[in-house]
């Protein structure tokens, strides 16, 4: 696109800063929408699962309802403590959803379409979705309450647990793809199963791996089983107790943008990406970018389900499951992978 705006007779600078822009708003802006769209979708699957009928009155079918809602919390007053640090109080959501947004940057959607193709991609996603807690920890502390000071607590210690298999998880994938790049890990899935299926989890290695990530990853998004951080019979909100108006509906947005997140990168790193799931040429007619998004979407339905369904842990659980099982779990086939790797890659240990 910069070089389009050059050829336009507009000097490099400014066409690379207006590229830039429209590369961002091209992703944010359809974000935004999925995120409404996506909320919608979570509430229709959670009233299937129990047998009700969800959203179905404002607008078609009841898909306006999250506009509603937005439009709703938008006219609202924003209230703050009196006690609270009024600076960190205001900045906590906007952290919370901005670091949701920069992840985006290295995300690929197809062949070369992505804002930033870096060879540290996976580094990236890794630094910048860990910020996120931040926001939790700030919120909790800023409000001076004893509730959101709790939930920020929690939260600080389960993001680490979590974040720890997650980065041993990524080692796994690395070694397999030979690359940090998100564009090169998923032209490295393919015809990865037998020449046929475009997935890294089709490996026995690496599957054990997509199951702990994909727990993992609800758990770095505090979603249930795992949402001790805003456990409603226990916290009121967690950190967002004392939070209203359009800061409130920020940890929303932050939220389920960052769910949207960890559906991509489970679709990108281990089930092919924007590959056809069979490698055989006429499924490549279909455009890339349609067959992430239903992935996405098989993923999203997963986290739905989940929550609809399993109860939450106690937080004791909650730290046993990251400490004492996929830590050790993932560290073992850290070793498991670069030992087979070894044998079969580089033709066994040296001489």
């Amino acid at each position: 696109m910069t070089d389009t705006f050059v050829h336009w007779g507009m000097q490099y600078e400014w066409a690379w800063f207006v590229a830039t822009v429209i590369g961002i708003l091209v992703i944010a802006l359809p974000l935004m929408l999925a995120v409404a769209m996506i909320i919608y979708a979570e509430r229709k699957i959670w009233a299937a699962i129990a047998l009700r009928r969800g959203p179905n009155v404002v607008g078609p079918w009841g898909l306006l309802q999250s506009f509603a809602d937005g439009l709703k919390v938008f006219l609202k007053e924003t209230i703050i403590p009196t006690s609270a640090n009024k600076g960190l109080f205001l900045i906590a959501p906007i952290v919370t959803f901005t670091v949701a947004l920069i992840v985006w940057a290295v995300v690929p959607f197809s062949p070369g379409v992505v804002l930033a193709d870096v060879n540290v991609g996976l580094l990236y996603v890794l630094a910048a979705s860990s910020l996120g807690v931040y926001g939790v920890i700030v919120a909790g502390w800023s409000s001076n309450s004893k509730y959101p000071f709790f939930s920020a607590l929690r939260a600080a210690a389960q993001m680490v647990s979590y974040e720890v298999s997650i980065g041993f998880v990524l080692i796994c994938v690395v070694l397999y793809a030979g690359t940090f790049n998100l564009s090169g890990i998923v032209v490295q899935q393919v015809g990865f199963g037998l020449g046929i299926v475009n997935a890294f989890a089709f490996n026995l290695l690496l599957f054990p791996m997509w199951v702990v990530f994909f727990i993992s990853s609800m758990a770095e998004t505090f979603r249930t089983p795992f949402d001790l951080v805003e456990a409603e019979s226990e916290l009121v909100a967690g950190h967002q107790t004392e939070y209203s108006s359009m800061s409130f509906a920020l940890f929303w947005l932050g939220e389920y943008a960052n769910v949207i997140l960890m559906c991509a990168l489970n679709a990108i790193l281990f089930w092919g990406g924007w590959l056809p799931p069979v490698n055989w040429a006429p499924l490549y007619y279909i455009p890339g970018i349609i067959w992430l998004f239903l992935k996405m979407s098989l993923f999203f339905f997963m986290f739905g389900w989940v929550k609809a369904t399993v109860p939450r842990y106690r937080y004791d659980q909650l730290m046993r499951l990251g400490w004492k099982i996929f830590l050790p779990l993932s560290l073992i086939f850290v070793v498991l992978i670069s030992g087979w790797l070894m044998l079969t890659r580089y033709g066994g240990p040296p001489a």
